[in-house]
């Protein structure tokens, strides 16, 4: 890495902004200036030793990413398109969370001309699954089935629901209502969203999945012609499925996503006691026999330099701060889009960042982590 710290411009000083922000400037190589509408969230990030700005329209933001390496965005995903296209227009590396199939069509449409990265889905799904994903695939002659399966859950489920808000509740609602893509019998297509239901068993608990959007991020058109079938569903406690599709369906909340956001955001408390499941499986034929591979692990929170992260902000912040950290190292291309299976899983592993889906805590300069 280089001696002089690189300028980074991070949107977003929520709970997620607030890990990438720790993890990038403890780790001593970028300078990292967070944007923000809100002045009270900014003073938070200012305590880490970070610059603050506040920001209001994409002018603001235009000023903001001026001169800098890159931008990470933390944003809700309906600013991802707009971001990234004035981090091309300025030649700046780009990088967000976002599991909104639209918007990464069209970062990747921006991404023709550009002479900078645009990497988007750089989180946990889409992000470090898709990167499983591809690692599991070629570890195959011939690929038939890749089956993948994420859950953000509480630890200690209180409600109905079984479930409490560790992430953003737009990004939530977005998943639950939106088509999914999947390869079905080889061919691309879409299935909807709350379907598939299936169950099984990880460590002698029992858990739920089913189709939700967005989690595979561009690995169907990488594998398209290389698989029988793939797809991805979230990961639930049994019983929450049936009573989203009460919600949605039944009650047609699904047309009325802003009041649903105020009901979720009103009456199911947040939690930092969290944990992160993951399941992904493939099964093909390797060396002239029918063989299948399961990757499953679990993710935890941590404190990290006194500072208390839940499973989701450590594991989401890990994977962007990750592919930040390739790019900058070289290892990754330096120029137009890249999708989260250009990442080789162990160098993932092995990054200061990406360890701790091994497990690990991080490996940062001065800066103490703890599990727990």
């Amino acid at each position: 890495m280089s001696t002089t710290p690189r300028p980074i411009v991070l949107l977003g000083a929520g709970k997620i902004g607030f890990a990438i922000a720790l993890m990038l400037e403890r780790s001593g190589d970028y300078a990292v200036l967070v944007a923000d509408q809100d002045p009270a969230r900014l003073g938070v990030l200012a305590e880490l030793g970070c610059e603050t700005r506040q920001i209001s329209d994409d002018e603001s933001v235009a000023r903001c990413i001026e001169g800098a390496y890159a931008v990470v965005n933390a944003l809700p995903f309906h600013r991802a398109t707009a971001v990234a296209g004035l981090c091309a227009k300025a030649g700046v590396h780009y990088f967000d969370l976002t599991e909104d199939v639209a918007s990464t069509h069209a970062i990747q449409a921006l991404a023709q001309d550009v002479r900078s990265v645009l990497m988007p889905q750089c989180g946990l799904a889409p992000g470090f699954i898709g990167i499983v994903g591809n690692a599991l695939a070629r570890r195959f002659d011939t690929l038939l089935d890749l089956r993948m399966r994420v859950g953000a859950l509480p630890r200690y489920p209180s409600n109905s629901l079984r479930y409490n808000l560790t992430w953003s509740t737009e990004g939530l609602i977005n998943e639950y209502c939106n088509p999914c893509e999947a390869i079905v019998d080889g061919q691309l297509t879409s299935v909807p969203a709350l379907e598939g239901y299936e169950t099984f068993a990880l460590d002698g608990v029992e858990y739920e999945a089913f189709n939700t959007s967005g989690g595979l991020g561009t690995l169907p058109t990488t594998l398209l012609g290389r698989a029988r079938n793939v797809d991805y569903k979230s990961v639930r406690y049994p019983g929450h499925c049936n009573i989203m599709k009460l919600l949605l369906n039944d009650l047609r909340l699904r047309d009325r996503r802003d009041l649903l956001k105020d009901i979720f955001e009103s009456a199911i408390p947040t939690t930092e006691q969290d944990v992160i499941v993951i399941q992904a499986s493939a099964s093909g034929h390797r060396h002239g026999r029918l063989e299948e591979e399961s990757y499953p692990i679990r993710v935890f929170g941590a404190d990290v330099d006194g500072h208390r992260l839940s499973a989701i902000q450590l594991s989401t912040a890990a994977g962007i701060c990750a592919a930040l950290d390739l790019v900058a190292q070289g290892v990754l291309p330096q120029q137009g889009f890249v999708g989260q299976e250009a990442i080789d899983l162990d160098a993932l592993l092995n990054n200061r960042f990406g360890r701790v889906y091994a497990g690990k805590p991080l490996a940062l300069a001065g800066c103490a982590t703890a599990d727990r």
